[in-house]
Formats: structure tokens, C-alpha cells, sequence
């Protein structure tokens, strides 16, 4: 009976009720109880308190799912329910990761710190579109965000954008509403329609936010988009032109400029194709299963569209899980197991919930609050075996898709006399739509390991070695800088480089592209010339080191030490980020409470090895 009274109660009202219950509550916390209010709830008995408390409470449970349902930017778990296939894909991709990543949220938050805030949302408005369109703040966690802020690049990032917004670095607006509005695809409402109008396959249909019937939730159309199929589309992210006039990212413009442009290819038939990497056609399979029918095949596009990005964050909060995460502000009985805060103290290493672990507990107090179900724990088990299962298989895909950028060739002896051994191996960009490493490429570390033992197995010889924090021993080590460890002074690596000018002439290798300021209050200063002929303000630049599309680079090398015949390794490794990155980057600390050991480590283990070449030489 309560719960029927207190359903129609506004949120205003409800909260009076709560207070007056509750009178702990200050009210600097709260505003003020309506006298009503107070009078009525001083003449109820304890067991009358009770029974109102939990009708408040059942109301608001109820007032919490009605706003979810009228959420003007919708969640991807709310479309999981009829896309199963894309959300499980979209889910560990790097659009799934670009808010959640602890790597650009602390980058952005340094960013801000070294422009007194002038950066404004230029970085995070691609990285989390939903929560600057709610005017989130910039430098919040992610613990205290809508869940589909936390979503990054989420499925209204594309399908709730209905005009070409061109390269404005991110800059666009959505068309708001609930799950029922209408969505923007690639082909229309022809599926949509054959689903709408057979009720008695699909089950009972809601195409209205407003109507009381019962039924399940489905768009009300599905409208062509054609600039969703395009290159376009993702260059208004992928092609980065900073407010200084600098350019951080050209992965769209080296596209335009390609081999896989002239011919027609577009971005989505490498990273949307069956193959990773190569545009050699598509899956098919259904649009959506409504219900339990799965509606007629058609092109599949995969969402997972990997790169060189990796999660380093617990795996109970990424891949995204409708079973495994709950709003701190959901009901008890909302699904999702635990709230990311509790997911954080779930100790994954520590084999929690594993049946030889928890045979050996006796006293459940050891454990968080939040764990101290024994069941939970097993269920909390159960849902990371299925995480890491999936991110393994993203891990597969990303290591198919680098490859399809790079190839090794095979190691060429150019001279093994007079007690020396001097060698070469190319490395060459296989693909044809831009170069490789390309997008955020000052920050991509491909490198060469290579080590050449004597006769006697002893190593005399390597390069790409990494020091004691993880980094390659360049110029940015700090290893290297302090005079710990030697420089590699034959290190072949396709990091880019910014250079900022001095104030006195001659320039400086920067692991941030932000020049120093002489100014006790530093801001983004407009450029006092005009930067179109240079394509870059004056002061600062970008050496490239990457390989152009068809390009090869030769890595030579020279060793003047051991006894052969010599046994010769290399290795083409790609790294997501230098450590040296963590380092500048971590004065203004990281997401989930991650120190930058934590983070660093992290990084240099998702290291991928993708080709390794050997050889025998020498006599």
C-alpha cells in the first residue's frame, strides 16, 4: 500500500520525509522539513516510522529506475540488452577505455595544472563526450561519474549524432533522449520496422517513453546517417589540432593522404572487418536479439576495434559488465554485484573466491565489508575469469592488428671480419592507410630489442634493453639522465619527438608538448603570427619518426666485442606509453588510487613482442 501512495511522491517531498525521519541529518545537508511534514511524521508511532521508511525507500528505488529510463544520454548497458554481440565487443575496446584509462585522465588533469586550466575540456571532450555534454567537471574521478560518462566513447557517442561535425577535435552535440528515441545508423529502419511489426515473434514493444503498457523498450526508428559510414566520422576524433595551432595527432590526415583513401577504403574496413587491420570484409550476423528471437543477418561491424591501448585498471570495473558493476546509487536489487569502490577492494591476486581459497577461511571478518559473503566473493570470481577471458581475446586482436602495421625483415650481415660484426634488419610500414605508429604517436614507443651473444653464450651486445623503471635508455631516461646507466646510443625507436624553442635560442626535447612559461600565471597564449604556413606554432614542433605507408627504415648496428660465430636476436616490440610519461605525469596522481609504480608496471607489461628474427653468424 505504500509503495502505491509513495511512487507519485516528488523527489522534493520524498527527501522532507526522509529528513524528518531522520533528524541526525543537518540541515546544512538537507533543506528545510515542511511543518506538515514534521507534525505528521511526530504522531506516527516506531512501527509506523518503520513501514513509512520502507515505502520512502521502495519510492525512491522506484524514482531512481523512472529517471534511468528517462536518462536523456542512455548507457550501454541499457542497449546490451538487445545488442548482446556489440556490447560485449564495444565493452574491452578502446573506446570503452578512453575515460577509465588512469593514463589520460592524469595526462589531462597535468595538463590543466601546467595551463592554469586554459586547456579547458580540449582533451576529455573526445575521451568522455557524454560527461562534458552533462558539464561534468574536467578533473573528477571516475568513481563520481554517470555511468556513461565513464562509458568514453560509449554507443550515443556515434548513434546519437545526426550531422557531420567535421575535424573540431571532438567538438559535437547529441540528440538526447531515452532508449525509445530515435537512433542514426548506417542503414535505416528496415530491420527496425519487419521487428516493430511482428509483435507476436518479438514480444511486446514500447516505442514511447510516455506509454503505461507494458513492454520491452526499443527505438522508435532507426534513421540513415550516411556520414556514420565514412572516414569522416572518425576524423573529427582522430586527426587532433590543438588551440595553439599544433598538431598532437594526423592519423586522418595521413589517411587522406593514402594508398587505401585512393582506392576507396575507408577507416571501418580495417578496424571494423573481419581481420584486424585488413580490409578483407565483414562478419554477418543479426542487428539485435529482442527477446529471445535474433532478427535477419546482415553486415556486422566489430566494435571491438583494438589498438594499441590496453587496460591497466582492476578487471572487475573494465571490460564494461552489466553482471559485475552497480551504481552506488542503485537498489540492493539493481544488477551488478558491487560498486566500483567495492570492486577496488576486491583483492584479484589474492585468489579470492577460488574453492581451494575459501575452503581454508574461517573468519569472514578479514575481508572489506562488501566481501564478506563468501558467495559474492565466488560470484566476484566467477565474473573476472569471464573479464580476463574477454580482455586475452582483445589481447589477441591487438596483436593482430599491430602486425598488420609492421613487418621485420630478416637480419643482413654488412660485415663479420676483423674482430667486428656490423648488421642491418628493416622495419616497414605494411599498411596502407597511414603511417605507422600514427595517432598520439610522440606518446607510442615502438622499438628494436637486440642482443648478439659470443661464442661462449655470453652477451656482448643490446640495445632496447629497458632500465630500472621500464624505460627504453633514450634521452628521457632517468637512468640515463642521472649518469646511472649509459645512453643507447644505437636504439632504433619510432617515438616521435616534441621540440619546444628556447627562450634563447635552440631547442629541447619535451615528453609534454607544453612550452615553458616565464609567466607566474601560464595560459594558453594565441599565436602572435599567423601558423598556417608552418602548420604548427612557432615555438614549438614535432619531429616524426615515424614510417610513412610503403616506408622502410634500416636499423644498423655495430659490435665491436666478443668472438664469434655470433648468435643475433631482434625483436620488434610496441610499448602503449613510455614510462617516462608515468613519471611527468604523475605530480597530480592517478584514478582508483593507483600509484605510479602501480601504473608504470602495469604499462611495461602489456609490451607486446610482434615479430622476432635470428640469426647465426660469423666464424
Amino acid at each position: 500500500m505504500g509503495c502505491i501512495v509513495f511512487k507519485h511522491l516528488n523527489c522534493a517531498l520524498l527527501l522532507s520525509l526522509f529528513v524528518a525521519i531522520n533528524p541526525s541529518l543537518t540541515q546544512a545537508q538537507n533543506p528545510p522539513v515542511p511543518p506538515a511534514v514534521e507534525k505528521a511524521v511526530q504522531t506516527k508511532t516506531p512501527s509506523e516510522l518503520a513501514q513509512l521508511t520502507a515505502a520512502i525507500n521502495q519510492a525512491a528505488d522506484l524514482t531512481h529506475a523512472e529517471l534511468l529510463a528517462r536518462d536523456p544520454y542512455p548507457s550501454a548497458k541499457t542497449c546490451a540488452k538487445c545488442h548482446p554481440q556489440h556490447f560485449r565487443e564495444w565493452s574491452v575496446s578502446p573506446h570503452a577505455y578512453a575515460q577509465l584509462s588512469p593514463v589520460f585522465n592524469a595526462m589531462s588533469n597535468k595538463l590543466m595544472e601546467l595551463t592554469n586550466g586554459t586547456n579547458g575540456d580540449f582533451c576529455i571532450r573526445c575521451h568522455t563526450p557524454v560527461g562534458m555534454a552533462r558539464n561534468e567537471p574536467i578533473n573528477t574521478s571516475n568513481l563520481d561519474r554517470h555511468q556513461t560518462s565513464r562509458e568514453g566513447v560509449t554507443c550515443i557517442s556515434c548513434h546519437r549524432v545526426n550531422q557531420a561535425w567535421g575535424k573540431g577535435a571532438g567538438r559535437q552535440a547529441f540528440v538526447t533522449g531515452g532508449v525509445n528515441q530515435a537512433v542514426f545508423g548506417p542503414r535505416g529502419s528496415d530491420i527496425l520496422n519487419q521487428v516493430l511489426a511482428n509483435m507476436d515473434e518479438y514480444g511486446a514493444l514500447k516505442t514511447s517513453e510516455s506509454t503505461k503498457l507494458p513492454g520491452r523498450d526499443i527505438h522508435s526508428r532507426s534513421i540513415r546517417f550516411f556520414q556514420l559510414t565514412t572516414s569522416g566520422f572518425c576524423g573529427s576524433c582522430h586527426d587532433v589540432f590543438a588551440p595553439s595551432g599544433f598538431r598532437l595527432e594526423d592519423a586522418f590526415s595521413e589517411f587522406k593522404h593514402s594508398p587505401a583513401a585512393a582506392c576507396g577504403t575507408n577507416c571501418q574496413d580495417c578496424h571494423m572487418g573481419r581481420v584486424p587491420g585488413k580490409p578483407e570484409g565483414y562478419d554477418f550476423g543479426p542487428a539485435a536479439i529482442v527477446g529471445d528471437k535474433a532478427t535477419p543477418a546482415r553486415k556486422h561491424t566489430n566494435h571491438m576495434m583494438v589498438g594499441p591501448d590496453h587496460s591497466i585498471v582492476h578487471p572487475g570495473i573494465f571490460p564494461h559488465n552489466v553482471e559485475a558493476v552497480r551504481e552506488e546509487c542503485a537498489p540492493e536489487d539493481a544488477k551488478g554485484l558491487a560498486t566500483l569502490r567495492e570492486w577496488l577492494a576486491f583483492d584479484d591476486h589474492g585468489r579470492w573466491g577460488e574453492e581451494e581459497f575459501e575452503a581454508t577461511i574461517i573468519d569472514q571478518n578479514r575481508f572489506p565489508v562488501a566481501w564478506q559473503d563468501s558467495l559474492k566473493r565466488k560470484k566476484a570470481r566467477s565474473i573476472i575469469k569471464d573479464q580476463k577471458k574477454l580482455l586475452f581475446e582483445a589481447d589477441l586482436q591487438r596483436h593482430q592488428i599491430l602486425r598488420a602495421g609492421y613487418h621485420l625483415g630478416n637480419i643482413e650481415v654488412v660485415d663479420d671480419s676483423r674482430g667486428k660484426l656490423e648488421f642491418r634488419i628493416p622495419v616497414s610500414n605494411i599498411t596502407p592507410g597511414h603511417g605507422v605508429p600514427t595517432g598520439f604517436d610522440a606518446e607510442r614507443l615502438v622499438y628494436l630489442r637486440t642482443q648478439v651473444w659470443d661464442c661462449r653464450g655470453k652477451l656482448v651486445f643490446q640495445s632496447g634493453d629497458l632500465d630500472p623503471n621500464g624505460d627504453v635508455r633514450d634521452s628521457h631516461s632517468f637512468y640515463v639522465h642521472n649518469g646511472k646507466i649509459p645512453l643507447d646510443q644505437q636504439l632504433f625507436s619510432l617515438q616521435s619527438r616534441f621540440i619546444t624553442r628556447n627562450v634563447r635560442g635552440g631547442e629541447r626535447e619535451q615528453i609534454l608538448n607544453v612550452p615553458y612559461s616565464l609567466d607566474p600565471l601560464p595560459y594558453i597564449r594565441p599565436e602572435t603570427r599567423p601558423f598556417t604556413v608552418l602548420g604548427r606554432p612557432v615555438g614549438a614542433r614535432k619531429h616524426k619518426q615515424n614510417i610513412e605507408v610503403d616506408g622502410v627504415r634500416y636499423a644498423n648496428y655495430s659490435v665491436s666485442h666478443g668472438h664469434g660465430p655470433f648468435t643475433i636476436r631482434v625483436q620488434l616490440i610496441a610499448g602503449m606509453v613510455p614510462v617516462n610519461l608515468v613519471h611527468e605525469i604523475s605530480s597530480v596522481g592517478f584514478d582508483y588510487g593507483m600509484s605510479a609504480k602501480q601504473v608504470a608496471d602495469a604499462v611495461v607489461a602489456g609490451h607486446m613482442i610482434l615479430y622476432e628474427r635470428t640469426a647465426q653468424v660469423g666464424n
